[in-house]
């Protein structure tokens, strides 16, 4: 008879289907059970040392226990941490029309559902921190807004399991759930609007390191081609998302006597300093440049002149994600979730 394997099936099966128990992490961290059990589920019983060796150890192996799950069903906890990410280089900050415009309507639709929000930020370089809200029971799950430049974390959080979704673009071998707008149909809403108007020489400002700014490029790209119009890289300004990096953006562009008779832009708060910085200039908007914007934010509607840009539903978009996460909380499935767009005429590019 052949002699039996003495191990323990934990240790015989394939990686892809172990499950790691919560003694496992104990028997390596060489502490009891309860003190991991308590370690994740951020008890003040366990000091902050050993707290943070254990979190670290179950990270490494991607084990993680859905505190959410066990504390919806206890009802101990209803909150949902909203995760804005903080990026030095650009210096977007929370006061951004948009930020307030999303984070008002995910706020309204936890308060529909019963449950609380946690406004966080972490850095936009470690995107993978804002796991430790679920990870210490703080939070039934996480709503990132923006994914950045580091979409290989936000696969190893959905690897571990965190309930997790992401405002912003859908990826290539993504594990995590995205709930965005349609970008690459906007930017060529966008450019196919300027070329209608006669424009030829149509600047693109934004950069493209970024998911959707990315995704509203190939949009704008998509157009010129359509309209026969060939690329003209001298007309692609990579600019974050910063108005001073923008106003000397466009200082540069009028300087250096760059050909451009039209712009569409990224975002509304940088049209915005677009056309104040054209106006320093002499240059008249619509009639010189017309310009168009991304994101319908409501200041648009009341600049000088009116903005026209790209409308992006923020009110879909703060019920989206509230339902996938919810979704993913529940065991459940949540693919991601593409939402409609569509350009307003403006003063900015009408006469």
């Amino acid at each position: 008879m052949p002699k039996k394997d003495a191990r323990p099936e934990s240790a015989t099966a394939p990686a892809s289907q172990r499950r790691l128990q919560m003694a496992d992490v104990a028997r390596l961290a060489g502490v009891a059970t309860s003190t991991v059990s308590r370690a994740l589920n951020g008890s003040p019983l366990v000091n902050e040392e050993t707290r943070e060796r254990i979190l670290e150890l179950a990270r490494s192996l991607n084990y993680t226990i859905n505190v959410g799950a066990k504390n919806l069903r206890q009802g101990h906890n209803r909150t949902i941490a909203v995760v804005i990410p903080y990026d030095e280089e650009s210096r977007q900050h929370l006061s951004d029309p948009f930020f307030l415009s999303m984070l008002g309507t995910l706020a309204d639709a936890l308060t529909d559902r019963g449950f609380d929000m946690l406004v966080a930020r972490v850095s936009s370089q470690h995107l993978d921190a804002a796991a430790h809200y679920y990870e210490t029971g703080v939070a039934l799950g996480i709503i990132l807004i923006g994914q950045w430049r580091h979409h290989d974390q936000l696969n190893q959080l959905a690897a571990r399991r965190v309930p997790l979704v992401v405002w912003g673009a859908k990826m290539d071998q993504q594990l995590y759930c995205t709930v965005g707008s349609d970008n690459v149909h906007g930017g060529d809403l966008a450019v196919s609007h300027l070329v209608s108007l006669g424009r030829r020489r149509i600047a693109f400002i934004g950069d493209v390191k970024f998911p959707e700014v990315a995704q509203r490029y190939d949009g704008y790209r998509a157009a010129l081609a359509r309209a026969g119009i060939a690329f003209d890289p001298a007309l692609q300004v990579t600019v974050p998302f910063n108005a001073d990096d923008c106003r000397r953006a466009v200082q540069q562009m009028v300087e250096a006597k760059l050909d451009f008779d039209a712009i569409f832009v990224v975002s509304d708060l940088l049209a915005m300093t677009v056309i104040n910085t054209l106006r320093d200039y002499g240059r008249d908007v619509p009639g010189d440049v017309p310009v168009v914007g991304f994101d319908d934010i409501a200041p648009a509607s009341y600049f000088h002149p009116p903005l026209t840009t790209v409308h992006q539903s923020i009110e879909d978009a703060g019920s989206a994600m509230v339902e996938s996460l919810l979704a993913q909380i529940a065991g459940e499935a949540a693919p991601p979730r593409l939402l409609a767009t569509r350009l307003v005429v403006r003063g900015s590019s009408a006469a």
